[in-house]
C-alpha cells in the first residue's frame, strides 16, 4: 500500500471523478481528460496535483486514474476468536496508523495526532472504540474528513460496534509530538 509516487507519474482522467479539495476539504469533481498527477497513495487514497490544485481521490475511484484499486482488506479477527479490551485496542491503533494526512507522508499516529484510543466492552460482548486526535493546524478543512475516514476504518474492526474520533486541540500539536522516524523523514533532525 506504501506505494511513493516520483515526480513523473502524470496521469489523465478517464472519466469525471470525485475528489475533495486539500487542505479546504471541498467535494469537487475532476473532468474527464484532465490531467492529474499522483503525489502520494497512502492509506487507501490518492492525493492528486490537476490544475495547481491538491485533491484527494478515494482508492476506490482509482480506475478513473487507469489504476488498479489498491483496497486494504478488513483487519484478522484473533485466531481464537476471542476478542478482549486489549486485542480491540491494539487493532484500533494498527487501523490509526493506516489514516494519512493528504499532504503528508507519514500517518496520523507517527505524526503525533492520536492523543488516545480507548476500547470499552458493551454488554453484549462487543466494544466501543473512543479515540481523540488533533490536526497540524487548527481550522484545516480537512480535519473531518481525516476523523471520519479513521472512525470507518475503527468500525471495520471484528468486535466493534461503535467507535467516536473526537477533534481536540488541546494540548496544541507540535513537531516534538512526532515520533522520531517521522521527524527522520521529514529530515527534521
Amino acid at each position: 500500500m506504501g506505494d511513493h509516487y516520483g515526480e513523473t507519474d502524470s496521469r489523465v482522467l478517464q472519466r469525471d471523478c470525485a475528489a475533495v479539495s486539500v487542505p479546504w476539504g471541498k467535494a469537487e469533481t475532476l473532468p474527464e481528460g484532465s490531467y492529474a498527477l499522483v503525489t502520494q497513495r497512502l492509506g487507501g487514497s490518492i492525493t492528486v496535483m490537476s490544475g495547481g490544485n491538491l485533491y484527494r481521490i478515494d482508492e476506490r475511484n482509482a480506475d478513473a486514474l487507469g489504476l488498479e484499486p489498491q483496497l486494504s482488506a478488513a483487519p484478522p479477527a484473533d485466531a481464537d476468536g476471542e476478542q478482549t479490551a486489549e486485542r480491540v485496542e491494539q487493532a484500533a491503533w494498527a487501523q490509526l496508523a493506516t489514516c494519512y494526512d493528504p499532504e503528508i507522508p507519514i500517518d496520523i499516529v507517527n505524526l503525533g495526532l492520536v492523543y488516545a484510543c480507548t476500547a470499552e466492552p458493551l454488554a453484549d460482548g462487543r466494544f466501543r472504540i473512543a479515540a481523540a486526535m488533533t490536526l497540524t493546524a487548527p481550522g484545516c478543512g480537512m480535519g473531518t474528513l481525516i476523523a471520519d475516514e479513521a472512525r470507518d476504518k475503527l468500525l471495520q474492526i471484528p468486535g466493534v460496534a461503535d467507535a467516536e474520533v473526537s477533534l481536540v486541540w488541546d494540548p496544541p500539536w507540535s513537531r516534538e509530538m512526532m515520533s522520531e522516524a517521522a521527524r527522520l523523514e521529514m529530515g527534521m533532525f
